[in-house]
């Protein structure tokens, strides 16, 4: 069987029309801090030890999100379906250097022009991904962390928040700023008390940085997500200067209903009520991360 026909499931692409929030405004310089594009094989092939089969998410959509929602700018996060072949994030990034910032995956190794080449276009962090086939695990995590260091980038965390508690000692050790995303893929029915879902909270504390993102992934009511707000909560307050927010477009690996990224922005409203501090999410916090200017920004629809 080869990388292109494996018997990963296809799942649906996303919801057609992005648009806002309906609750309150997207605030000028706001950050959408994570989302994949994704190419089709021959030309971007598909790893075979993936987890599903994704159709192709193109650049041009992902803006034209950017733009319908009303973020300013974005953050690529290269997809697991592509294993470390980074070419189409860092083409997508190249061609859009003001509005866009990149999440590599790479192997260790790589020559000292190629990770110049990847920091001139745009990658400010590197991803470890034990949750989905074709990403890179923890076992070189000092190594990734060390390279990190070297080329001032973040590193930033696929892992369920069950998995942090055997490694949060050397999280807590860390040379460089890390980042778990979609608040550790944690399903809320371990309950606000579960043990993962507390040494989360003591990482974000003692400075860990953490996606408020992925509502589908850690729901077990389904839309409108209302489960997930007192985790949500729980996380912004542990750390409301280091909680960025992201729509994960194009929503793969869904097998739930496909919502507008207008819907999971109005469940920010919910998780994060006070207006400043959740503007602080989509700017200020974010455009400090990932390297973005101060303030209103490029504006939407710029390249």
């Amino acid at each position: 069987m080869t990388p292109e026909t494996s018997a990963a499931p296809v799942c649906p692409g996303p919801a057609p029309d992005p648009h806002g929030p309906t609750r309150y405004a997207v605030p000028p310089g706001a950050v959408d801090c994570h989302a994949h594009v994704i190419g089709v094989p021959p030309a971007y092939p598909f790893v075979p030890q993936r987890s599903y089969t994704p159709p192709e998410a193109t650049a041009e959509q992902y803006l034209a999100m950017l733009d319908g929602t009303g973020m300013t700018y974005g953050v690529l996060v290269q997809v697991s379906v592509h294993g470390v072949d980074n070419r189409l994030m860092l083409d997508t990034l190249r061609a859009n250097r003001q509005r866009l910032r990149g999440i590599a995956v790479i192997p260790l190794g790589l020559a000292d022009r190629e990770l110049a080449a990847m920091k001139e276009a745009g990658v400010v962090g590197l991803r470890l991904n034990v949750l989905y086939g074709g990403g890179i695990g923890f076992d070189a995590l000092g190594s990734y962390a060390a390279l990190a260091r070297e080329m001032d980038w973040h590193l930033q965390f696929l892992v369920d928040a069950a998995d942090l508690m055997p490694i949060a000692p050397q999280l807590g050790q860390l040379p460089v700023p890390y980042v778990i995303d979609h608040w550790g893929h944690f399903p809320v029915s371990r309950g606000l008390e579960d043990p993962g879902f507390q040494t989360m909270l003591a990482l974000l504390r003692d400075g860990g940085w953490v996606k408020l993102s992925g509502a589908y992934r850690n729901s077990v009511s389904g839309p409108p997500y209302a489960d997930t707000i007192p985790f949500a909560r729980r996380i912004h307050e542990a750390a409301p200067d280091r909680c960025v927010w992201g729509s994960d477009w194009p929503n793969v690996a869904n097998w739930g209903p496909m919502m507008n990224i207008g819907e999971l922005l109005d469940l920010m409203a919910d998780w994060v009520p006070d207006p400043v501090a959740r503007d602080r999410v989509f700017t200020a916090n974010a455009q400090r991360l990932y390297g973005f200017p101060p303030g209103a920004g490029v504006g939407g629809g710029a390249a």
